[in-house]
């Protein structure tokens, strides 16, 4: 909901003295208005200028507070809506990140980040909650471009970017913040950022005993110390590869060429970099030599989901369908509900000309992501 719809839903009011909700109401200095939420009648907002004092209720008040909250933050008054929401409902923090979690697991996106920027409002200098709000700006980016929406998924990567950075500059400092960071930036292939963050994730936590940890702070820094050995072992955190990243991002696959070809001299074991060879030459169209890479890259150790669908789109360019299956359906066994894998099944099937099956795999992709664009469209251009 944009800010003007949102607050056109709510309307101000002055109580009068005396004026009681419940036996348990909250205090309420009468000489300030309060943001109310409008009621809904026969399916619509009530108009403003139709709204009865009478039906007035404690919870209209909460909605009307939070929404506020969530979309006014500047208000004159919101240091006393604040103290209002905390005397009313105590718990309300916990039960609304709590909410927001959920519906960021269940992918209800825009619920979810409405719930985020209520919290913000509610409590500004909870870093739990800014993390938390990165976390799910970094989900929501992943989920989208896994659905081939490739520029809100960049937008919501700046955003998860612009939250990481602030929780990371939180006194005092916050291990999570840079733990989580770090899986962030190894997603967008910034090894040389994600393993700073991992670094200093070891050091803040380093003096705490096994005891102060417990064990899920044991699997954190073991992980993150396998994380840096790893990427420490293959260079991944030399600029060259970097570089090539970006370049391949950017749409300058030439130049990316160049660089991953320079890295993979000195470094000719290491899986990634024959991945990204691949990648570029790919996009470039050079099918035949892509799966060359994607082969290599197998072969030394990246045998993951994104490897063999890379393979297979380039062994379905080149008309080896059987081939293409074949790694499709590895895939797919490494992660069941990958959507990328199902759709490029039904592309796969498409090419074959079996338009039932690829309407089967393009429906059972929107049942798990209504939202992928790509197969909407497929499905689309078959009717």
């Amino acid at each position: 909901m944009s800010q003007s719809n949102a607050l056109d839903t709510i309307v101000y009011i002055n109580l009068p003295e005396g004026f009681s909700l419940s036996k348990n109401a909250m205090h309420i200095d009468t000489t300030i208005p309060l943001p109310v939420q409008l009621p809904v009648k026969n399916g619509e907002i009530a108009k403003k200028d139709t709204f009865d004092i009478s039906e007035l209720t404690q919870e209209m008040i909460l909605a009307g507070i939070l929404t506020v909250m969530t979309y006014d933050k500047d208000n004159k008054n919101i240091q006393y809506y604040r103290s209002v929401l905390n005397e009313a409902r105590p718990n309300l923090k916990k039960e609304l990140t709590e909410a927001a979690i959920l519906k960021a697991r269940n992918e209800d996106w825009d619920i979810a980040e409405e719930i985020f920027q209520a919290l913000r409002g509610l409590d500004p200098e909870d870093m739990a909650i800014v993390l938390n709000t990165a976390l799910f700006f970094d989900q929501r980016a992943e989920s989208y471009r896994n659905s081939g929406l490739n520029d809100d998924a960049d937008a919501y990567d700046e955003s998860a970017l612009n939250f990481y950075k602030i929780a990371m500059a939180a006194e005092p400092a916050i291990p999570d913040a840079f733990f989580n960071a770090a899986f962030f930036f190894l997603r967008l292939r910034n090894f040389s950022r994600g393993k700073e963050c991992f670094e200093t994730f070891l050091t803040l936590t380093a003096d705490l005993s096994e005891e102060e940890l417990g064990e899920n702070g044991k699997y954190k820094r073991d992980r993150a110390k396998k994380v840096v050995e790893d990427i420490t072992s293959r260079n991944l955190d030399d600029e060259l590869f970097k570089t090539a990243f970006d370049y391949i991002s950017m749409g300058q696959e030439e130049k990316g060429l160049e660089a991953i070809r320079e890295f993979i001299e000195k470094n000719p074991e290491v899986w990634n970099a024959w991945f990204m060879l691949g990648w570029a030459l790919r996009r470039l169209e050079r099918y035949d030599d892509a799966k060359s890479a994607f082969e290599e890259a197998i072969k030394l150790g990246g045998n993951n989901c994104d490897t063999y669908n890379e393979l297979a789109i380039c062994c379905m360019e080149l008309n080896l369908f059987e081939e293409s299956r074949k790694n499709l359906t590895q895939a797919l066994q490494l992660e069941p509900e990958n959507t990328k894998i199902m759709s490029n099944l039904g592309f796969l099937a498409l090419k074959e000309g079996d338009i039932s099956t690829a309407r089967q795999y393009f429906t059972a992709v929107l049942e798990f992501d209504p939202d992928d664009q790509i197969v909407k469209t497929a499905l689309e251009d078959m009717e």
